[in-house]
């Protein structure tokens, strides 16, 4: 009978540095806002305070995260543009390195995800003003003041996406 080794066990959280924690911490909160797994808050944490590059056994084993997060974080942040692939002489495994341009991982986070929805909306907007056309008069005008306030806000955030824009190539 085949002799089974154990795994290795896994870092726990408290394995990392308080810096590593913060970072992690701060990262996870503000891409949860974006409505981000928690996996890919901390795959970028971590590599944001990173002062070499890890690969993704690397990254796994210190926080503790599957094969599928950690290949799922880092696909979604290197579409982003958040983290890249830097070459290591004389390995095989990808090394994974946090980029330092968060203009661009904002910029892409906009471009790619909220201007769309934000299109979205809008034909969603249109076609419930629409549908509120079939509504008895009684019931039409808490439903119009409503949307009418979304559409306004809608507006205003579709005028100012075009400076924010510009203020992150800076």
């Amino acid at each position: 009978m085949p002799v089974l080794e154990a795994a290795p066990p896994k870092r726990k959280r408290s394995d990392l540095t308080l810096l590593e924690v913060e970072s992690i911490e701060m990262f996870i909160n503000l891409l949860r806002l974006l409505g981000w797994p928690k996996s890919v808050g901390e795959i970028y944490g971590l590599l944001f305070v990173a002062s070499t590059p890890l690969a993704m056994d690397d990254i796994m084993a210190r926080l503790g995260i599957s094969l599928g997060a950690a290949s799922q974080g880092l696909k979604l942040l290197r579409e982003f543009g958040a983290v890249r692939v830097t070459y290591q002489p004389g390995a095989r495994k990808d090394y994974y390195v946090a980029s330092g341009e968060l203009s661009r991982f904002a910029t892409s986070f906009i471009e790619d995800e909220l201007l769309p929805r934000m299109q979205t909306a809008q034909e969603r907007i249109e076609r419930m003003k629409t549908m509120m056309i079939d509504l008895p008069a009684p019931e039409r005008q808490t439903p119009a003041e409503r949307i009418e306030r979304l559409e306004y806000w809608l507006d205003k955030g579709q005028k100012v996406l075009p400076w924010i824009m510009r203020f992150l190539k800076l």
